[in-house]
């Protein structure tokens, strides 16, 4: 219990810390790509259930990793499909003004 507790925390925590920062200078604010949502969340939700089903640290770190990296191809996956469409409709408004 006092590992899944540890899991959860750890969990939280990046979830917690990927939100805004203070900054002494206002710069304008940039979206996190795609890429980088999947691998936080895939990052998060794999060290936790590794952390459960590995019932160690080493597991959660497997864990993360492994839901990290399948985040981040998820993620990228979904920025081509946009892109794609993105394209698919300005090809399609340029033939109509044509």
């Amino acid at each position: 219990m006092k590992k899944f507790a540890i899991c959860t925390s750890l969990a939280m925590a990046l979830l917690l810390s990927a939100g805004e920062t203070a900054s002494a200078q206002q710069t304008p604010k940039k979206d996190i790509s795609p890429q980088g949502k999947g691998a936080i969340i895939g990052g998060a939700g794999g060290a936790v259930v590794g952390g459960i089903v590995g019932g160690n640290v080493k597991g959660a770190l497997i864990g993360g990793a492994l839901g990290a990296g399948t985040g981040y191809v998820i993620g990228n996956e979904k920025r081509m499909n946009k892109e794609k469409k993105a394209a698919t409709y300005k090809k399609s408004t340029v033939k109509k003004n044509q």
